[in-house]
């Protein structure tokens, strides 16, 4: 009956100690977890509390050494900050933001990554850039405040701007962007990297003295075009006489950078100068004097060769005035490339003698219809008589181009009735066979294999029957029962 007093007595002290513990009653962190026996002073080598995985702060570098009382105001230990703005003074004033691991990390305020940061920024401290101190571009007075400073050169080279002389960079217009024309990987301004790229300063162009063509003093009106520096080369040239013949102002025309002005290089590809047409004297084609008149049609130069051409007459026969359209540019117009891809001469079409479809020596007038060439053959065929059955005078319809009409290619399945499939398939020896009156194949009858006696039996109970070949395709139009 003593032990039960005994234990209300315990549980009422523990109870008693919980109310008055300093960290307040939401604290549910075990005594142990910090403390030891020996006193409330706390040892961070014997510390049990994993900071790291029961809350979302990790404690990292010197942040390891920092006693809690630094970063908990009031033994709660409840709603501590993780920014470190709360924690850490900003002495840059907030030139730089206030996310301080983007420089600093938990071990020391050391920066040991500022040319990666300096990167992140937008300007890479290279060349000259990387031997600078910070306060040589920082310039506020305050070491640690790094306002940001333009990316753009001119930004800290205004001063080395106005003052340059040769050349004076204020009164030529040069642009405000350095790197156009110096590098920074240098370690001075006589590090050069002139950006000449829209014209290119080549052969002729490499010139080391830019007055030469900057001429008036002013770097940003020099004009690319040709003409603008050699007019006087153009108008003192003689041969031929550029001004006459009413050349192209824009030399590179025909002419590369090559210092004397050849070789020429004339661009003649609007007209190819190959075959018999690869001449050494432009003149020869180019009568008037004048260079850019000449015509790229052929009979503009081959009028007299049309005209005169007997074997075909071409004028006679209506032949285009495209020479192209049949002939090659290689000299003497022979061989010959007649396009005649809208009737191919294949097989029995493949004829020398081209009269033979042109009979009336007009060449544009032949038509592409079969009959056209064929009607004779048309009418004379007895076998079967093509006239008297009605076949198509498209002779392609049933025949290839070979010579002598065969194989004839008849698609009697498709177009009439099934005789090489179905039920019909291997039933005849012959065409004679239904086709019974060989001088007219639009006849047929059924009558010769399908007797009268077996078919009126069939067709006993079928009303309207009748022993007619044409009311059996009527009925039976692919051979089927």
């Amino acid at each position: 009956m003593h032990r039960l007093p005994l234990a209300i007595a315990a549980f009422l002290c523990l109870f008693s100690m919980q109310a008055q513990s300093p960290h307040g009653p939401d604290f549910r962190v075990s005594c142990e977890q910090c403390h030891n026996p020996s006193g409330w002073s706390i040892d961070h080598n014997s510390l049990q509390f994993d900071h790291d995985r029961r809350t979302d702060f990790a404690l990292e570098g010197a942040h390891e050494l920092t006693s809690c009382t630094s970063c908990h105001a009031d033994l709660g230990f409840n709603g501590a900050p993780t920014d470190c703005a709360s924690c850490h003074t900003d002495v840059h004033n907030q030139t730089v933001g206030n996310d301080c691991t983007r420089c600093h990390d938990s071990q020391s305020w050391l920066v040991t990554a500022i040319p990666e940061i300096h990167e992140q920024n937008g300007f890479a401290l290279i060349g000259a850039h990387g031997n600078l101190s910070c306060v040589e571009c920082h310039t506020d007075g305050n070491p640690l405040r790094f306002d940001r400073v333009g990316n753009d050169c001119y930004s800290c080279h205004s001063d080395d701007y106005a003052a340059t002389q040769s050349p004076n960079h204020m009164q030529a217009g040069y642009s405000l962007e350095c790197t156009e024309c110096h590098t920074p990987l240098g370690f001075g301004w006589d590090s050069q990297n002139i950006n000449h790229d829209f014209f290119p300063l080549t052969q002729g162009h490499d010139i080391a003295d830019c007055a030469r063509c900057h001429t008036t003093g002013n770097y940003s009106d020099a004009s690319p075009e040709c003409y603008s520096c050699h007019q006087q080369d153009f108008m003192a040239t003689q041969d031929p006489d550029h001004q006459a013949a009413g050349f192209p102002t824009d030399c590179i025309s025909c002419h590369t950078t090559v210092p004397g002005w050849s070789p020429a290089a004339i661009n003649h590809d609007f007209f190819p100068l190959t075959g018999g047409h690869d001449i050494a004297d432009c003149t020869e084609c180019h009568t008037t004097g004048n260079f850019s008149d000449a015509s790229p049609e052929c009979v503009s130069c081959h009028q007299a060769d049309y005209d005169g051409t007997q074997d075909p007459n071409h004028a006679t026969s209506g032949f285009s005035t495209d020479c192209a359209a049949c002939h090659t540019t290689a000299p003497g117009w022979t061989p010959a490339d007649i396009n005649h891809d809208f009737f191919p001469l294949t097989l029995g079409h493949d004829l020398q003698d081209c009269t033979q479809c042109h009979t009336t020596g007009n060449y544009s007038d032949a038509s592409p219809d079969c009959v056209n060439c064929h009607r004779d053959d048309y009418d004379q065929t007895s076998d079967p008589n093509h006239t008297a059955a009605g076949f198509p005078m498209d002779c392609a319809a049933c025949h290839t181009t070979n010579p002598g009409w065969t194989p004839a290619n008849w698609d009697h399945d498709g177009q009439y009735f099934p005789i090489y499939s179905g039920r019909h398939r291997g039933e005849w020896n012959d065409c004679t066979d239904c086709h019974t009156n060989p001088a007219n194949y639009s006849e047929f009858s059924c009558f010769a294999c399908h007797g009268q006696t077996q078919t009126n039996n069939d067709h006993s109970e079928v009303n309207g029957y009748a022993y007619d070949s044409m009311l059996c395709l009527e009925c039976h139009p692919d051979g089927s029962n």
